[in-house]
C-alpha cells in the first residue's frame, strides 16, 4: 500500500487527485470540530458517549464523534447513504424506477442521482428535527440547549442540514477530481479520527490498573487477525464456468470462448450489520431514554438487562438480522433468473445444465451458499468486538462495522490508484 501511493505520489497528475482529496478530508475534519450555536456540548457529550451500541452510539461512531459534539457535520453523510439505499430499494419495487436506472442510460442515472440529493436534504431535516428534540427534552429532564425559542430551532436544524448537503456535495467531487469513492472516504476519515481516543483511553486504562497489559496486548492481535480476516473475505469470490457456443456470421465465426461468472461472498458489504444493528439496538435505545432505570430486582430491570446491548439475547438476535439482511441483500443485487436469461439470450451455458430453469437453479443453490458464508463471516466480525467488551473491564471503543469500512475503503483506494498508474504507464502498441 506505501509502495503503491509512492509510486502514484511521482505522477503528476495522480499527485493532483491525492492532494485534493486530502483537502477535502481536511475540511471535513474542520467542519467537524465546528460546534452549532446554543448546545450545551459538555452535557450532549457526556451523555452521548454513554449510549454505547445504541443507534445514538452508531451514529456518533459513523461521524467521528462529530454527533456527539453537535457540530456543523454532526449528521455526517448517513442522510445521503440512507437515501442511496432507499432509492436502491424503490428501483426494485417500483417499475418506473427500474426502467430509467435499466433504460434510461446517461440520462436516468442522472435523473435518479437528483432523486437521491433530494431525499437526502428531506431525511436529513429528519434527522435534525429529531435530534433537536433530543437537546430540546434533555437527560433526566435538563435540556442541553442554553436557549430555547424558534429562531433557535431554525438555526440548529439549517446548520445541521446545510452540512449535511455541503458532505453530500464534497463526496461527488472527491468522486470526479479525487481519488476513490468521496463518500466512502469521508465515513473512512470520521472513523480514523477516533483512533488516537482509543489508544488513548488504553494507555489511561493500563496507568490507572483497570487495564491489564495482557489484554491490551489481546486487543491489538486480535484487530490485526480481523484486518486479516476482512482482507482475505474482501475479494474472496465463487466463480462459475461459462462457455458460449460457436455461431458463424457471414464466413466469420463468433463464440467459442469459455469465461466465468464471478460471485462475490461478501457482495452486499457493510450494510447488513448497520440495518442489523440499527433494528436490534431499538429496545436498548428506548430503554436508555428512560428518565428513571428501574428499581433492583423488579420486572423492568431484568427486562432492560435482556435487552441491553451486551446481553446474550442481543448478541443472538443481532447475528440472526445480519444473516437475514445478508440473503436479503444478495437476492436484490443478484437475480439468478435475470442472469440466466442473459447467459441463453448470448449463447453462454453453464456446462453440465441446460438454459434455462436448471441454469437459474444451480445459480440459485450456489449463491445461497456462497451468501451463507458471507452471513456468518459479517456475524463473527460484528460479535467479537462486543464479546470483547462483554468479558473486559473497558470498552475498546471500536466495533466490526467500522473495521470492515476502514479496510474495505483501504484497499478499494489502493485499487484504484493501482488502475489510475496502470492507465498511465501503458505505452500502446507503436511503443
Amino acid at each position: 500500500m506505501i509502495q503503491t501511493i509512492r509510486k502514484a505520489w511521482g505522477i503528476p497528475e495522480l499527485r493532483k487527485k491525492i492532494l485534493f482529496t486530502l483537502l477535502i478530508l481536511v475540511i471535513y475534519r474542520i467542519g467537524s470540530a465546528i460546534p452549532v450555536p446554543y448546545v450545551d456540548t459538555n452535557t450532549l457529550s457526556a451523555y452521548l458517549n454513554g449510549m454505547g451500541t445504541t443507534i445514538l452510539g452508531l451514529y456518533n461512531v459513523m461521524s467521528g464523534g462529530a454527533f456527539a459534539q453537535a457540530t456543523v457535520f454532526a449528521l455526517g453523510i448517513q442522510p445521503y447513504i440512507n437515501s442511496s439505499i432507499i432509492i436502491q430499494l424503490l428501483t426494485v419495487a417500483i417499475p418506473a424506477l427500474e426502467r430509467m436506472q435499466r433504460e434510461g442510460g446517461e440520462e436516468g442515472k442522472k435523473k435518479l442521482q437528483s432523486i437521491t440529493r433530494y431525499a437526502t436534504v428531506g431525511i436529513a431535516f429528519l434527522q435534525a428535527l429529531g435530534y433537536y428534540f433530543i437537546l430540546r427534552n434533555g437527560f433526566n429532564g435538563q435540556s442541553m440547549l442554553t436557549q430555547d425559542s424558534i429562531w433557535v430551532a431554525l438555526v440548529i436544524m439549517v446548520s445541521w442540514v446545510a452540512g449535511s448537503s455541503f458532505l453530500m456535495w464534497l463526496g461527488e467531487q472527491c468522486n470526479e477530481f479525487g481519488v476513490g469513492n468521496g463518500i466512502s472516504m469521508i465515513l473512512f476519515a470520521g472513523i480514523i479520527s477516533r483512533v488516537p481516543n482509543m489508544v488513548s483511553d488504553l494507555y489511561q486504562g493500563i496507568i490507572s490498573g483497570t487495564m491489564h497489559w495482557g489484554w491490551t496486548v489481546l486487543i491489538v492481535v486480535g484487530v490485526l487477525l480481523l484486518v486479516v480476516l476482512i482482507v482475505f473475505v474482501n475479494d474472496a469470490e465463487r466463480r462459475i464456468p461459462v462457455q458460449y457456443a460457436k455461431r458463424q456470421v457471414g464466413r466469420k465465426m463468433y463464440g467459442g470462448q469459455s469465461s466465468n461468472l464471478p460471485m462475490k461472498v461478501n457482495m452486499s458489504g457493510v450494510l447488513p450489520i448497520i440495518f442489523a444493528q440499527s433494528i436490534a439496538s431499538i429496545p436498548a435505545t428506548i430503554g436508555a431514554f428512560l428518565p428513571t432505570r428501574p428499581a433492583e430486582g423488579s420486572f423492568g430491570y431484568a427486562l432492560l438487562n435482556a435487552i441491553d446491548t451486551k446481553s446474550f439475547l442481543y448478541l443472538v438476535v443481532y447475528f440472526v438480522l445480519i444473516i437475514g439482511f445478508s440473503y436479503f441483500y444478495a437476492s436484490i443485487q443478484f437475480n439468478p433468473v435475470e442472469i440466466s436469461n442473459n447467459l441463453k439470450r448470448n449463447g453462454g451455458f453453464i456446462p453440465g445444465f441446460r438454459p434455462g430453469k436448471p441454469t437459474s437453479d444451480f445459480i440459485a443453490k450456489v449463491l445461497n451458499k456462497v451468501t451463507l458464508f458471507g452471513a456468518i463471516y459479517l456475524g463473527v466480525v460484528a460479535i467479537v468486538p462486543l464479546l470483547a467488551d462483554k468479558f473486559m473491564a473497558m470498552s475498546i471503543g471500536i466495533g466490526g462495522t467500522s473495521v470492515i469500512i476502514v479496510v474495505g475503503v483501504a484497499l478499494e483506494t489502493v485499487k484504484a490508484l493501482e488502475n489510475q498508474m496502470l492507465m498511465r504507464q501503458y505505452k500502446g502498441f507503436l511503443e
